[in-house]
Formats: structure tokens, C-alpha cells, sequence
């Protein structure tokens, strides 16, 4: 289906000038559109970030632009770019190269906004999703042209360089190949899927420690702050799972555990059961004030 998986890949990609002399745009301005535009905004890209929500719009505009001086001195080859805000979805995809979705993990949602790009983006524009749950494929029924469609799931937080790849199944051949070379001035690390799995290679992985472990603060085992505190001493890490997902938003865990739920009936009801309880409280991590942990108190803010 793909090449083997693997990153770095040294051939030119023909999108490093597309990249310069047409903008980009990224759909969804919230926690991982945000940090997808400062990415492709590193290497002095042009990105225009859309939301249907004004004040997530303009604060994902300002993390992205506030981040990219830091982010671009890290690599001594780079330049910054531009991000701005589109009002308009249509401003958004104007004249766009490559146009990134990045919308809650609502598969109804995403079929839906990728049929209107079928419809309005330009007729040579790369479609990718950043959906890590759920397979381009699912998507891709209201598309003209799906050979243009691929997965193109980045890594949270910016600091961390891997970006997965995977066909929608009639990807054409090269594209993802050339966008792994592309990425790689981005200061990436592109790996691409041998063939489709719901949540890639390292979500698969992740998606069965962070369930593991709302299983053994759901059984009372252990709360969360141990468990974390434990996980990072014995793995060498520096975030432990729950304060991992109180980054990313109980919400959007919940989503993605519903959804491998939907594909594999067997696993255990206890992590989804937890996570909803959170946020029938409201508690839905860093964006909401409270999660696992409780960030605004000093302890925890960071």
C-alpha cells in the first residue's frame, strides 16, 4: 500500500516550492490545528488558519505566531512564515496548495468538510486529515478526486518531530513519499504506514498505555498522580499519561477511545466510563482549568 515505514527520506520534493509560492491552510484552529500551522508556518510557509469559533481562531493565530520565532531558532536553516487568520473557509482554501484538516474526531464532521473541499479547494490541492483514529478512507465519499487524500497525523507538542503518514487507499503513488520529503525541511520526521491501522503506529501503541492506565485509576489501584509519577521514573519520561491527556482534552480522548471501541467491542469499558464521568464535571484538562490534575493551582500549572 505505502512504502516501509521509516523518516528522513533524502529525495527533493517538488511541494518545497509549491510551499513558498502558494499558501497552505489548516481547518480547526483548536489544540493540534493550531500547532499544524506553526509547523508549516517554520520554514517560510504561508498559512492561513480557519475556525468557525472567532476567539479560537484568534487565539490559535496567536500561539502559532507567539511560537514561531522559538521554533524557527532551533533549526539554523530555517525562516519564519506568516500565519493568519481566514474569516472565511473559502479565504482559507483560496489558491491553497495543501490544505490540512484538523476538526474534533466527529467522523460525520469530516466527511462532511472534506466533500466541500472536494468541492471548493483547488483542483491540485493535497486533502490531508490529521485524524490519528480515523482512516482517510472513511472520508473520502464525497470526493472527486480522492487520489489526492492521505492521512497526515502531527505529533503534539510542537517540539516533537514525528509526523505519520498513511494512504487512503488510493492515494496516488509518490504523494506520500514526496510529502515525507517535504515535512523533512519542516524539521520533521516523517514515517509512513506500510498499510492502514486505526491510529497509526505510535497512537496504537500510546492507545493502549493511556487505556491501561485509566483502567488502574478507574479500579482504584492507584490515582492518577501516582500512577504518573511512577510511569516517568520507570520509563525515563517526562510527562506521565494523565497529564498527558489532560494536554490533549478528555474530549478528544474520549472520542478516539469511542471510536477504537466501535472498532474492537471487546476492550474494557472502565476508561470510557472514567472519562465521561470527568467531563460530566467539566473537567476536560489544561483548556478547562481542571482535569486529571488541577491547573489553577501553582503545583500543577505547568
Amino acid at each position: 500500500m505505502t512504502t516501509s515505514a521509516k523518516s528522513s527520506p533524502t529525495t527533493p520534493s517538488p511541494f518545497n516550492a509549491l510551499a513558498l509560492s502558494r499558501p497552505s491552510a489548516v481547518i480547526g484552529a483548536g489544540t493540534l490545528g493550531r500547532r499544524i500551522a506553526l509547523m508549516l508556518a517554520s520554514n517560510g510557509g504561508h498559512v492561513r488558519l480557519f475556525d468557525k469559533n472567532p476567539a479560537t481562531l484568534q487565539s490559535g493565530v496567536t500561539f502559532a505566531r507567539e511560537a514561531l520565532p522559538g521554533l524557527v531558532a532551533t533549526r539554523a536553516a530555517a525562516s519564519p512564515g506568516e500565519v493568519e487568520a481566514a474569516e472565511t473557509l473559502d479565504t482559507a482554501l483560496d489558491e491553497a496548495w495543501l490544505v490540512v484538516e484538523a476538526l474534533p474526531e466527529v467522523l460525520d464532521l469530516k466527511k462532511e468538510i472534506f466533500g466541500t473541499l472536494s468541492d471548493d479547494a483547488p483542483a491540485d490541492a493535497i486533502l490531508a486529515t490529521n485524524s490519528s483514529s480515523y482512516p482517510a478512507r472513511c472520508m473520502i465519499g464525497a470526493v472527486a478526486d480522492p487520489s489526492r487524500v492521505l492521512n497526515m497525523h502531527f505529533m503534539m507538542p510542537p517540539e516533537q518531530r514525528a509526523v505519520e503518514l498513511m494512504s487512503c487507499g488510493v492515494t496516488r503513488e509518490g504523494l506520500l513519499q514526496d510529502m515525507a520529503a517535504y515535512l523533512t525541511t519542516l524539521g520533521l520526521s516523517p514515517y509512513i504506514a506500510e498499510k492502514e491501522s486505526i491510529g497509526f503506529i505510535e497512537n496504537r501503541i500510546w492507545a493502549a498505555i493511556k487505556r491501561e492506565a485509566l483502567c488502574v485509576a478507574a479500579e482504584g489501584i492507584a490515582s492518577p498522580e501516582v500512577i504518573d509519577r511512577l510511569y516517568c521514573e520507570t520509563q525515563g519520561t517526562p510527562m506521565g499519561p494523565f497529564r498527558a491527556m489532560d494536554r490533549v482534552g478528555l474530549d478528544i480522548v474520549l472520542q478516539i477511545e469511542e471510536h477504537y471501541a466501535s472498532a474492537f467491542p471487546t476492550l474494557p469499558q472502565a476508561p470510557r466510563q472514567l472519562l465521561r464521568r470527568m467531563i460530566a464535571e467539566k473537567r476536560l484538562g489544561v483548556k478547562s482549568g481542571r482535569g486529571f490534575y488541577d491547573y489553577t493551582s501553582k503545583e500543577h500549572a505547568s
